[in-house]
């Protein structure tokens, strides 16, 4: 048994700018907190959302706090000794029993009942329901934490926990980007509608948003617009910039680079990310010289990229890594002539944030707050625009020593601004005048 798994713990279902500076509570003081962070989900091979969990826990407890995680599956993989807490759920988005039919003992429990009929309509429940099952367990054990932190789930359970305990909630970005981004990708009503009934949740989020007393986002992009999108005042949002794991993304000199290869990060096969504007792209590239392109991660089987990839004939130009692990991943990164981050839209910008920590040239758009975390460590391009894409490749595909030039740069930045230990030192603040908030 690993010291991960005797941490684990199965939990039944019962039971303008805005300063980057957080303000000092009048009654701060130093002792260790007892903190519980909840996470609906917590992929810890793609999204965010795994990554925000695991190395927050890890670097609040390096600062000398106590630290629970609360989440559904898929679960986080977490440090000791941080405690994971496993909520099940119907888990009816696991691709290995993909929409299975639920047992009538597993719908005997209303909260069940409530997962299974919100999928089985094409909604997307998971947030709601984990809320009623996280309420369901801190309600008697709300005495065991100083503190709340609830990871972008935001719905109706975490408001009734809010008027007990002291709790904060963490927005990477507002959904409802997202959810126009998507509904705009397609033609047909029908596809249309059915967006809209997936992003039904968005609804409750905003209306429990508006209740907290303290949000933490991640940019002053994400910031701005979550108030606009969500109708919060601004003074209840504060700051605290992702980190980076800069013992893990490093640059590894002794790799040699391969002329003329791209690399991005496909978290997600979703128009926000802008996959479909690189890969034509690419295909531009392709019809003057040669380019390849590495995509970490996989497409749908038979969905919309791979369709793309037929339709422009590149096949042989794109490379697709499946799941790796850390060690694997840094080394595409050390091979490759440049990183491209052609997001529509980024609350923050992890993808770019590693790929400066690795020492490697990144090309990105301007979309949401990429700027704020690229500055001066990169080249920006608008989104969606394949024409001036194509013109930053071919710019550093012909300027080698200024495009190293510029990726110390990157380098030079993710190691003074974007680190963990900054991000948990500012999330403690936050929690500390919560805290006396709610007194």
């Amino acid at each position: 048994m690993t010291a991960h798994s005797r941490m684990s713990t199965d939990v039944k279902g019962g039971g303008g700018s805005l300063p980057l500076e957080q303000p000092e509570t009048e009654h701060r003081n130093d002792r260790p907190l007892k903190i519980c962070l909840l996470s609906y989900r917590s992929n810890p091979h793609c999204g965010g959302q795994g990554v925000y969990i695991k190395y927050l826990s890890r670097s609040l407890t390096a600062l000398g706090h106590r630290v629970d995680v609360l989440s559904g599956p898929p679960y986080p993989d977490l440090d000791s000794p941080v405690r994971l807490l496993r909520l099940p759920s119907l888990d009816l988005y696991n691709p290995e029993a993909l929409f299975r039919v639920p047992t009538i003992a597993e719908l005997n429990d209303p909260v069940n009942l409530m997962e299974w009929l919100g999928v089985s309509t094409m909604g997307f429940p998971e947030p709601f329901t984990f809320s009623l099952r996280a309420y369901r367990y801190l309600r008697p054990r709300l005495g065991a934490y100083d503190i709340i932190h609830d990871n972008q789930c935001l719905a109706y359970g975490l408001w009734a926990l809010s008027r007990l305990a002291p709790l904060v909630a963490t927005i990477h970005h507002p959904i409802t980007v997202d959810r126009q981004i998507a509904v705009r990708s397609v033609r047909s009503l029908y596809k249309k509608l059915k967006h809209w009934r997936w992003y039904s949740f968005v609804g409750m989020q905003k209306r429990v948003a508006r209740r907290l007393l303290r949000i933490l986002t991640v940019s002053v992009c994400a910031a701005d617009d979550i108030r606009r999108e969500f109708n919060i005042d601004r003074d209840r949002f504060r700051i605290a910039p992702n980190g980076i794991d800069t013992d893990l993304f490093v640059p590894q000199p002794e790799i040699e680079r391969c002329p003329h290869r791209l690399i991005v990060t496909n978290s997600a096969d979703t128009p926000l990310k802008g996959l479909y504007y690189l890969l034509h792209t690419v295909a531009r590239v392709a019809a003057v010289r040669p380019v390849e392109l590495v995509v970490v991660g996989q497409p749908k089987k038979n969905g919309g990229i791979e369709r793309l990839i037929r339709t422009l004939g590149i096949g042989d130009r794109i490379t697709f890594t499946g799941r790796i692990d850390a060690a694997r991943f840094v080394r595409h990164y050390a091979r490759a002539t440049a990183a491209v981050i052609p997001s529509v839209y980024e609350g923050f910008g992890l993808p770019a944030g590693e790929a400066m920590a690795c020492a490697v040239p990144v090309i990105s758009t301007t979309g949401g707050a990429l700027p704020e975390v690229i500055g001066d460590g990169g080249m920006l391009v608008p989104p969606r625009d394949i024409g001036a894409l194509e013109a930053a490749i071919h710019h550093v595909f012909n300027h080698p020593k200024w495009a190293q030039a510029l990726a110390l740069k990157g380098y030079n930045r993710v190691q003074s601004r974007f680190t963990w230990r900054n991000t948990a030192e500012q999330t403690v603040r936050v929690y500390r005048e919560a805290i006396d908030a709610y007194r």
